[in-house]
């Protein structure tokens, strides 16, 4: 039997020049010990971790070091530019992650308001323009606003971010229309960012189109982390097989599931 491509056991994610099979990218922030996010990390099966530069310390060496608890054998580092408010500063955060040796990729964060954490696009996008000026990847955590993905993708962002909801907030897709629109019309990677909360909330953002997922909080702050990382590799599995094969149309009214009609005749 010949296995058509989009049911292949194989649905690598291609970001810039890199390729992964896990679709689920988690965070570093928030665990209670670093033995407990290992274990989350692990049970995520993800490929690709985030780790906010202004917060770690560089300087720090064996277990006192959060980077020696990442396996970067099977795990890729995304530096972010957490906690920065201007094109500027993030841009200095990104030119010393690289210096530092973690990598020329960088998950760029501009905020614009301390309590909402939403991002600030003009400064965003004045940034990304910058950084692949240098030759970063440039993954921008931005707004659920198909514009603002439209015009970072035309700045050379290698995919686009676009919240689910606030940072930390667990409320779930909060604007299920616009990611739809934000899928239909960019032509690099859509991965939703911040505002999971729970195994059907991933699913909800794969489904609707998403080509992964990325988090932290809904990880790091459950009373079991290691389980909840499991949950959503499940989730993000679920949603992406969901989305490939394509659901049934919503309908106001029943529909028989064994209609007369074309009845096998015995």
């Amino acid at each position: 039997m010949t296995i058509e491509p989009s049911m292949s056991p194989a649905d690598p994610l291609l970001i810039a020049d890199r390729v992964f099979q896990s679709r689920l990218v988690v965070g570093t922030g928030k665990y209670s010990s670093f033995a407990v996010m290992r274990a989350a990390h692990e049970a995520s099966g993800t490929e690709m971790v985030t780790v906010a530069v202004p917060r770690v310390n560089l300087a720090a060496r064996g277990a006192d070091s959060l980077l020696e608890w990442i396996d970067r054998t099977k795990i890729f580092l995304l530096p972010n530019t957490a906690g920065c408010y201007t094109a500027d500063e993030a841009v200095r955060t990104a030119r010393l992650a690289r210096e530092a040796g973690l990598s020329n990729w960088i998950k760029l964060e501009v905020i614009g308001d301390e309590a909402t954490l939403f991002p600030d696009t003009e400064e965003l996008l004045a940034a990304t323009r910058t950084l692949v000026k240098e030759g970063f990847v440039v993954l921008p955590y931005t707004n659920d606003d198909p514009i603002a993905c439209r015009k970072l993708e035309d700045a050379g962002a290698a995919a686009v971010m676009p919240l689910g909801a606030p940072i930390g907030s667990g409320l779930g897709i909060q604007n299920a229309n616009n990611l739809r629109i934000i899928k239909a019309q960019s032509r690099v990677p859509v991965i939703v960012d911040a505002g999971v909360g729970t195994a059907s909330d991933a699913a909800i953002a794969m489904e609707l189109g998403a080509d992964a997922v990325l988090m932290n909080t809904a990880i790091a702050a459950a009373d079991d982390p290691a389980r909840m990382a499991r949950a959503m590799k499940l989730a993000v599995e679920a949603g992406r097989l969901a989305s490939l094969a394509g659901r049934i149309p919503k309908k106001m009214y029943a529909s028989a599931s064994s209609p007369l009609a074309g009845k096998i005749q015995t």
